[in-house]
């Protein structure tokens, strides 16, 4: 299996086969990763996926190998969901999600139990500020490592110690005192 970086710089050379490897890939977690930082806003997720790949696309003239693919592709998503939140028409609420993340399961009391785990959580991370959120989210549902985080959000490694504790402390806060 050929690594993604090999399948980047691939891309690089034209070989357009390398982008279906990497959207196969990589869709359905970034579709997560998207669907936890717009509050559960599912058609939103998509559409920063579909438009997070587009830029990969036009972009990859600027991707830098052998540079981690995974931070680069992660760095896109996130800017792309900080200027849809800036943009002066959006407002930011905290919505319940409709649709549990891609691969979740769905048998009746399993179902139950996430939906409400889910709400009590997606509550608690739109109320997190989003530099915090996309910390946790990145570290603990995509299973980044700190400097993968660290080069997604462009930040030093410190920082990202940091807004995850201060994200997780307030996390247990949030959902302490919502039981």
């Amino acid at each position: 299996m050929r690594r993604d970086e090999d399948l980047a710089k691939g891309l690089q050379q034209g070989r357009r086969d390398d982008l279906v490897e990497l959207v196969e890939r990589h869709h359905s977690p970034l579709l997560g990763y998207l669907y936890r930082m717009t509050g559960g806003d599912r058609p939103l997720a998509e559409d920063l996926a579909q438009e997070t790949f587009v830029r990969v696309l036009r972009g990859i003239g600027r991707y830098q190998y052998p540079r981690p693919f995974k931070p680069w592709l992660y760095s896109i998503a996130t800017n792309l969901a900080r200027d849809y939140y800036k943009q002066a028409d959006q407002r930011h609420t905290i919505s319940m999600p409709d649709d549990p993340p891609p691969g979740e399961s769905d048998a009746p009391e399993e179902r139950l139990i996430f939906d409400m785990q889910t709400q009590q959580i997606a509550l608690a991370l739109m109320s997190l500020p989003a530099h915090q959120r996309e910390a946790v989210v990145l570290r603990y549902y995509q299973e980044l490592s700190l400097a993968e985080i660290a080069e997604a959000l462009t930040i030093p490694v410190g920082t990202v110690k940091s807004r995850l504790s201060l994200g997780i402390s307030r996390l247990r806060e949030l959902v302490l005192e919502r039981e």
